[in-house]
């Protein structure tokens, strides 16, 4: 169960970003169009990508050595430094929703949904490089417990963005929002990352 809710907060802490992704399904429910759908496709893309990465790193890990696994930590810890320099460095003065509420088509509404779920390269870094690499060494049970507490994490956050959209758009444009929110994911981003220096400290000795 622990490793259920390391997902969940791992996956969430990923995802809690004001991202073209998560614009476009503030936008969509803020219109009340095809909410549902987005927000399907958007959950279910993660959890095929998350599983993707989890079960890359399981079959390749048959091929890894003390060296390799070295380097797979190194990337981490630069991808976790990276991550938290950026989260300090946000700024969200410049965030905008479109509330005009122009209708679109279904087709139109799926390209641009899936358009911007797989064509941006931050969610394969996330999901596939993150997840799978975090998850390397974990035992197979740990890491579907793992896969499915951030898959369960996309899709509660999808679908209440989407539905809560209306609600939520008052407090997104207000920084001191996104500054409390942001503090707790460095400090867990932060926590992960002692985490893994610890591991390589430990494939140094």
């Amino acid at each position: 169960m622990n490793f259920l809710i390391l997902g969940f907060l791992t996956g969430l802490s990923l995802i809690l970003a004001i991202g073209a992704q998560n614009i476009f399904v503030i936008e969509q429910g803020l219109k009340k169009q095809y909410i549902f759908l987005v927000c399907l496709i958007c959950s279910i893309s993660d959890l095929i990508l998350i599983f993707l990465g989890i079960f890359l790193f399981e079959y390749f890990r048959n091929f890894f050595n003390d060296i390799v696994e070295l380097i797979f930590n190194i990337l981490l810890l630069v991808f976790l430094a990276y991550f938290v320099i950026n989260k300090l460095r946000i700024d969200y003065s410049n965030f905008k929703i479109n509330f005009e509420n122009n209708k679109v088509s279904l087709n139109s509404v799926i390209v641009k949904t899936l358009a911007f779920t797989y064509l941006n390269p931050h969610v394969y870094s996330d999901t596939v490089f993150f997840l799978g690499n975090f998850s390397k060494n974990f035992l197979i049970t740990q890491k579907i417990y793992f896969g499915l507490g951030a898959g369960i994490a996309s899709f509660l956050f999808f679908f209440f963005l989407g539905y809560m959209s209306k609600y939520l758009s008052q407090y997104l444009l207000n920084q001191k929002t996104w500054k409390i929110i942001n503090l707790f994911i460095i400090l867990f981003m932060s926590s992960l990352s002692v985490y893994i220096l610890l591991e390589i400290f430990n494939k140094l000795d």
